[in-house]
């Protein structure tokens, strides 16, 4: 049960930073489908970076912990905001069709991370990735010494810790703060900010840059955390990028309740490896259940018709100044 709940909280670091991401980006009002490649873009970016600083100094074998970790959070950081920064000129300054503009990221950034990592193993780059993966799983130092609490709780890597701190200062930065509060009020009223001084655009760009680059770690996470640096490992972050946003939904556009949601898909995500089910068709129906469980949400929030409980108002619509 321990080791089924350890799985469970690991993988939910990678759907953390999926979800938050698109959070932070449907708050202005943009719906992002391009995440699930952005998110395979941090895959890129990062392990491109580690390959490349691993290969870099003496020993490879024995890395320094914090450059290792701060390397390829950077790398996959740059590659998310690239990639953001493509779907924000497209769509905020040319008014682009969000969802085709989205989807075509997605298409962009998947094809781009396999370029990367099939010229990465044909240039011996690869190799290194088990190494790494070691360091930046790495447990911490007194988690042996707690018994079982500190097997659940404090085993796991930094970048676990990360997504859940992440998770906890984004929910306070939008409902505690100014910044949050034009935000959302951008997602909600572009004409009406706009109005008042809010520079709708500039917040637009940042939520989406910011947002595209926490998504990017959960590709990073992903390959380099969750599945210990395994070269092949890339090709299901897509299909969790797709998941990530299904999340969203799920916890009601809240950062908060992204905690909790994504231990439950991690929980959903990671169950048929310890289950006693040898059919594909069961394991297949498994795989399934976070989508219905989305489903059943979605329709949930459009039954009850709070609007403490829906999406911004001005979601997948662009804003044209000249129409305020």
């Amino acid at each position: 049960m321990i080791m089924f709940l350890q799985n469970a909280i690991r993988c939910s670091a990678t759907f953390m930073f999926g979800c938050l991401g698109e959070i932070i980006t449907e708050k202005s009002g943009h719906l992002n489908l391009g995440i699930p490649g952005i998110m395979c873009g941090g895959v890129a970016g990062g392990c491109l970076s580690v390959s490349l600083y691993m290969g870099a100094i003496p020993d490879p074998a024995h890395p320094s912990y914090i450059l290792l970790l701060l390397v390829g959070i950077l790398g996959a950081i740059i590659a998310g905001a690239f990639l953001g920064g493509i779907y924000a000129f497209l769509t905020v300054s040319l008014k682009c069709n969000q969802n085709i503009t989205g989807l075509a990221l997605t298409t962009f950034g998947a094809g781009f991370t396999e370029v990367i990592m099939k010229s990465l193993e044909a240039s011996g780059g690869r190799q290194h990735f088990s190494v790494a993966a070691t360091y930046i799983a790495k447990p911490l130092p007194f988690a042996e010494s707690l018994g079982w609490f500190g097997e659940l709780f404090l085993s796991y890597g930094m970048l676990v810790y990360l997504a859940i701190a992440l998770a906890v200062v984004t929910g306070i930065v939008l409902k505690k703060t100014r910044t949050g509060l034009h935000l959302r009020a951008v997602g909600e009223n572009p004409a009406a900010a706009d109005a008042v001084g809010i520079k709708v655009d500039a917040y637009k760009y940042g939520a989406i840059l910011t947002g595209s680059s926490i998504a990017a770690l959960g590709g990073f996470f992903y390959v380099m955390d969750f599945v210990q640096g395994l070269y092949n490992s890339y090709q299901p972050v897509e299909a969790v990028g797709w998941l990530a946003i299904a999340l969203v939904i799920f916890t009601l556009w809240r950062p908060s309740l992204s905690i909790l949601g994504s231990m439950l898909f991690g929980a959903l995500y990671t169950v048929s490896n310890f289950i006693p089910i040898s059919s594909q068709v069961a394991n297949a129906l498994i795989s399934f259940v976070p989508y219905v469980a989305t489903v059943i949400v979605l329709l949930s929030v459009s039954i009850m018709g709070s609007k403490n409980v829906q999406p911004p108002a001005s979601l997948g619509l662009n804003y044209f100044r000249e129409d305020r």
